[in-house]
């Protein structure tokens, strides 16, 4: 009798790789974590060739402006969000012809705006330059220019993802940042150092949208069926929350680096928060990947719960590689930036526990904003009013500030995690279809 349960042992982890293998989910997280990868690789080469070409004192500028550049993408970030959800309904209820629709609208509603961006962007640039320690306004002029860009970039990225047409949206995210860096490259040969930098942005962002739109071409062919843009306005505020509270936490840190710290400390400093954020936007495929699944899987009535637990798994084991790359290869990571910055090698671990933790405080926003919870809005403003306190108080030097900013991101994942422990037993679809009637 023992021979039938020794071979039904050996047999019984076969039928779970086979679902795993065939898994929609694993297979969608397979395909744009290829495109997050390339881009992850993308944002390390950008910066390891700006550390080696300017050196770490005029590295931190450049750390500087695209922290700026960053938290000022929030509108991206916030559009991205709110045109995939209501793809991902449009799709759910078999109307891609409202696609092409909420595009044009979505591309019309920005233009005013983004006018009047550039005009106040040109008015503070030099007060903002002073703060930062530039040594020019002009590169905050170029990196407002991409901006606006990366606003209009959101329309495709945003109907890409909310439609889950994941190659197209891994195959952009990968070649924006591939002619990012490869623009940066160019314009440092060419002699315009800061400057060069900020334009690579530009460059990057006008490519993602040429491609996008080639990508969606089938798409925006469709004759255009008009929707209602209530539902998109009205979930843009819990988007914009949590979208803000995010880019605030990996990115008011290097700003207020910049402000408190001497020179080549900002810039060891801003070195390191890129390596962070390459673990971050490592895992950041398994977010995208989640939020239209759930929106998904509640407008079909079936509980999101366990896709949750699974990208969390997934994040988890990205996370935890890219950590042990940093504790085994960290010196070489280093190296590739350039001299000067082996003070940094002991808080990389560190940094990449900072990562892991963003990533994972995202995923559960992420699934809050798909379910409308806003509990966890006034959870994110006091992380980021607490990270943004302990580096005001606490910044002696490198290492005070890494350990500011992990305190505030283990706090913050904690009380997300309770939440959701308090909200997942009495998680209904109607919490989310009753909002949108």
């Amino acid at each position: 009798m023992s021979l039938p349960t020794e071979s039904i042992t050996r047999r019984s982890p076969i039928p779970r790789l086979d679902r795993l293998r065939h898994s929609r989910l694993v297979r969608q997280n397979l395909i744009l974590f290829l495109g997050g990868f390339s881009a992850g690789i993308g944002g390390f080469v950008y910066h390891a060739i700006a550390t080696r070409y300017l050196g770490p004192r005029t590295y931190g500028e450049v750390a500087a402006i695209v922290a700026v550049f960053t938290v000022g993408t929030t509108a991206y970030q916030i559009l991205t969000v709110v045109l995939a959800r209501y793809a991902a309904h449009l799709q759910a209820e078999g109307r891609p012809g409202s696609l092409p629709y909420i595009a044009r609208r979505a591309a019309l509603v920005l233009a005013p705006p983004s006018l009047l961006f550039l005009v106040g962007a040109a008015l503070l640039a030099g007060p903002a330059a002073r703060f930062l320690n530039l040594d020019s306004p002009l590169p905050l002029l170029w990196t407002a220019l991409a901006m606006v860009a990366y606003s209009y970039l959101a329309i495709p990225r945003g109907l890409l993802q909310g439609s889950q047409h994941f190659t197209g949206f891994s195959a952009n995210l990968a070649s924006e940042l591939a002619v990012r860096t490869g623009g940066l490259t160019l314009l440092l040969v060419l002699g315009l150092r800061v400057n060069g930098a900020a334009l690579a942005l530009v460059a990057g962002a006008a490519w993602g949208i040429l491609l996008g739109l080639y990508s969606l071409r089938n798409v925006l062919r469709l004759a255009p069926e008009q929707a209602q843009l209530r539902t998109m306005v009205h979930f843009a505020l819990t988007a914009a929350a949590g979208t803000a509270g995010i880019l605030l936490l990996y990115n008011v840190d290097v700003v207020l680096s910049a402000h408190f710290l001497n020179k080549h400390s900002a810039g060891v400093y801003g070195v390191l928060n890129k390596l962070g954020t390459i673990v971050y936007f490592l895992t950041l495929s398994v977010s995208q990947v989640l939020f239209p699944r759930v929106v998904e899987a509640v407008a079909s009535k079936n509980h999101p719960g366990r896709l949750l637990l699974m990208s969390g798994g997934i994040m988890g084991l990205l996370g935890v590689c890219a950590i042990g790359g940093f504790w085994l290869f960290g010196w070489l990571v280093l190296a590739l930036f350039g001299p000067g910055l082996q003070e940094g090698l002991p808080y990389l671990v560190l940094v990449g526990l900072i990562g892991l933790g963003l990533s994972l405080d995202n995923l559960l926003i992420q699934f809050f904003m798909a379910v409308h919870d806003r509990v966890f809005i006034p959870i994110l403003a006091a992380a980021c009013a607490l990270e943004a306190a302990l580096i005001t108080l606490f910044h002696a030097g490198i290492g005070q500030v890494v350990g500011d900013v992990l305190t505030a991101v283990l706090l913050l994942l904690g009380a997300l995690a309770l939440r959701w422990l308090l909200l997942l037993p009495g998680l209904r679809p109607e919490m989310v279809t009753a909002e949108d009637d």
